[in-house]
Order: structure tokens, then C-alpha cells, then sequence
């Protein structure tokens, strides 16, 4: 295990903070690491008669448009049940009445300390007056076949992590 020796502060922003981190390794030799920490995030499955809800919407880090469950980042010391709650309905004006939770994963974890918590909606239905989304949030909300969605990730449509996880997993639990 890698034990910190100190840790600087390079950027401190709305969602990452990035440090600097000198390490000692098992060997007692020191290295240094590069640090995204984040509060982590949701995504949620949505299933309906063999359809998955998904959103499409431009991502600018890989400058490409991504169809991706919907999904959201918490807020420190979230519950990321209730998250789950707000996101899906933000995004997909779909509120839910009831959030499974399925699992949490690791993105990337070579550099950020980002935890994703997946859940599935259930008894959920469109509302008009659904909480309002993030106003520099361009969302459009589909519905997909799951079958074509998984053959949307072998094609390279459907790149996103969480949506693969959660589509992989709806296949298998079906």
C-alpha cells in the first residue's frame, strides 16, 4: 500500500479538486501522484418494456455527443439514493417512486477517487412538473430497444461506462 508524505493543492474547482501527491511505495522508494478527487456520481437504469431510457447530450472533455443512462454528479455529503431521485427527474422529467440499488464502481481509477452508484427505477412516470434540470444542460431523452442498445456499444454508439455496465446488466437480468 502507498502511504501520502504530503499532498499539495494545484486546483480547487466547482466539481474536481486536483493535488499533487508525493507517495511512499511498499518498496520505501517515493513517487508522486496526480490526484482528481471527486464527491462521485449516480447513474440510473430505467427499463420499460424491453426499452432503456437513455439521454443523449454533448460531452466537451471528449468533444463527441454520448447516449448515456441518466446520470448526475453528488453533491458533498449527498445521499446518492436521493440523487438518483433528483437526476432522473431533472434529466427525463420520469419520477420514480422507488430506486434498487445494483452497485458502485471505479471509472478510472489510476487517477480520480470518483465512486459511480448505480440504481434502477422502478414505478416511475413522466411528470409536467418535474424539477427543473441544469439550465446549461442540453438533454434529449429516448427511449432505445435494449437489444439494439447493446448493439450500439459493439458498434462504438455507446461509449459511456455506467451505460454499458447498466444495459450489460439489464440484458442479464431481464
Amino acid at each position: 500500500m502507498e502511504k501520502t508524505v504530503q499532498s499539495e493543492n494545484i486546483f480547487d474547482g466547482v466539481v474536481v479538486h486536483l493535488t499533487k501527491d508525493e507517495v511512499e511505495l511498499e518498496n520505501g522508494h517515493h513517487s508522486f501522484r496526480e490526484v482528481i478527487h471527486h464527491h462521485g456520481g449516480v447513474g440510473i437504469l430505467a427499463v420499460k418494456d424491453h426499452k432503456i431510457l437513455l439521454v443523449k447530450q454533448y460531452r466537451y472533455a471528449p468533444k463527441v455527443d454520448t447516449l448515456e443512462i441518466p446520470a448526475g454528479k453528488l453533491e458533498l455529503n449527498e445521499d446518492p439514493k436521493e440523487c438518483a431521485f433528483r437526476e432522473l427527474e431533472e434529466e427525463t422529467n420520469y419520477r420514480a417512486k422507488e430506486m434498487h440499488y445494483i452497485l458502485k464502481f471505479l471509472p478510472t481509477p489510476g487517477y480520480t477517487s470518483e465512486i459511480i452508484h448505480i440504481y434502477q427505477a422502478s414505478n416511475f412516470k413522466w411528470v409536467e412538473d418535474a424539477l427543473e434540470g441544469d439550465e446549461e444542460g442540453f438533454i434529449d431523452a429516448m427511449w432505445i430497444d435494449l437489444d439494439k442498445a447493446y448493439q450500439m456499444i459493439l458498434t462504438g454508439e455507446i461509449m459511456d461506462g455506467k451505460t454499458v455496465i447498466s444495459i450489460m446488466y439489464a440484458l442479464k437480468n431481464k
